[in-house]
């Protein structure tokens, strides 16, 4: 059941104690949730600021904080106007996201509504998410697997949430499933049975891991394989050059390049798949989500200590040119050969839109199982 209280108060985040507030809300919330994991207060700041998010480049974000009678905050969200979508969609769809609070609907009700006028004194009539602060982001409603560690970039909430959304008028648009394989359950010798006949039929295709030495190059490579690949998807919006590099360097602080398979046919990289060892496990024990005085320390030592035994595949790609082929079957097949080789015993695939029959198709042929769900909501606004 529900919490009964007064209505809060929601204001926009004004000035930096307001925006500390909005960072800390989630620590305070979840400090007794066995499987959240915390995220790094640096890297939420970074998100929503304007000077250092490429995302800004095209989008707008206003935060607002939900406070009780007392003052204390109670909730927080983001209401998003995302510019690309915009351009590629006119659809007048709007986002919003980072969404906590506490278990009460006049909670909820109160910031999805100052969210929903700020979108539509934007000019927009619908409102989509959760997206922190796209869905090239962490992103997506957690529906299914409360009881579950989430992996690297993922999102994990309350169950409440659900039913605190569809309550106010929101229903999913599209679901995303988070595959799981585990060595003990991999069943790949068909898919490597596929992979040897695919490279006799095509013997102009081969497979690379990625050059570090030429990482800025590789990135823009990928970028390129990535945007022609999802573009047809549901929901995609291209990333800009200006956003896969923040990204790409991001990631290269954790990238393990053997992790990165390029597949080029004749020479020309058609092909990709990242795998990001899940340092979720080194996440958690850092309950204060900041890496000073102690938690870089403790980051890299537990980093390099072999706690870390499972990856998250983030990202995916295949050219149009070569979809309907394989490909990506393959690069499940051998991200699952490479990790183990290095004692990597499980890996997680997220998200896998639920429209994807053809990844689905291979993704449980090799025993991968459905462990979490996720959702994207949307209402008018």
């Amino acid at each position: 059941m529900s919490q009964s209280a007064p209505s809060p108060e929601v204001t926009p985040v004004n000035g930096w104690r307001d925006k500390r507030a909005f960072i800390q809300f989630p620590y305070k919330l979840y400090k007794d949730a066995p499987f959240w994991v915390p995220p790094l207060r640096m890297d939420t700041a970074t998100q929503t600021n304007p000077k250092k998010n490429a995302f800004f480049a095209h989008g707008d974000m206003q935060l607002f904080l939900a406070r009780d009678t007392s003052g204390q905050v109670v909730g927080r969200i983001a209401a998003i106007k995302n510019g690309m979508h915009l351009s590629k969609y006119d659809d007048g769809v709007g986002f919003f996201g980072y969404f906590e609070t506490i278990d009460d609907e006049a909670t909820s009700r109160a910031l999805l509504d100052a969210a929903a006028q700020w979108l539509k004194a934007q000019g927009l009539s619908g409102m989509r998410g959760p997206a922190n602060p796209s869905l090239n982001d962490t992103a997506g409603l957690l529906v299914g697997g409360f009881d579950r560690q989430p992996s690297i970039l993922m999102p994990y909430n309350f169950e409440y949430y659900q039913h605190h959304l569809e309550n106010y008028g929101f229903s999913k648009v599209m679901t995303m499933w988070a595959y799981y394989g585990h060595a003990r359950m991999n069943n790949v010798d068909r898919l490597r049975r596929g992979t040897d006949l695919l490279m006799k039929r095509w013997p102009t295709l081969s497979f690379r891991n990625l050059d570090m030495s030429r990482f800025e190059d590789e990135a823009r490579l990928l970028m390129d394989i990535y945007n022609d690949a999802w573009s047809e998807n549901w929901g995609h919006v291209p990333m800009t050059e200006a956003e896969f590099s923040q990204l790409a360097k991001e990631m290269k602080q954790i990238i393990d390049p053997r992790l990165v398979i390029i597949v080029e046919d004749k020479g020309e990289a058609v092909a990709f798949a990242v795998s990001l060892p899940d340092l979720n496990y080194a996440f958690k024990t850092i309950p204060s989500g900041r890496l000073l005085p102690t938690g870089l320390l403790k980051l890299f030592f537990l980093a390099s200590s072999g706690i870390i035994r499972e990856i998250r595949m983030p990202l995916m790609g295949v050219k149009k040119s070569h979809q309907g082929k394989s490909l990506d079957a393959i690069l499940v097949a051998k991200t699952s050969d490479i990790a183990l080789e290095l004692g990597l015993n499980g890996c997680e695939m997220s998200w896998v839109l639920d429209n994807n029959a053809r990844l689905i198709n291979a993704l449980e042929t090799m025993g991968a199982i459905k462990d979490k769900e996720y959702a994207l909501l949307e209402c008018a606004i």
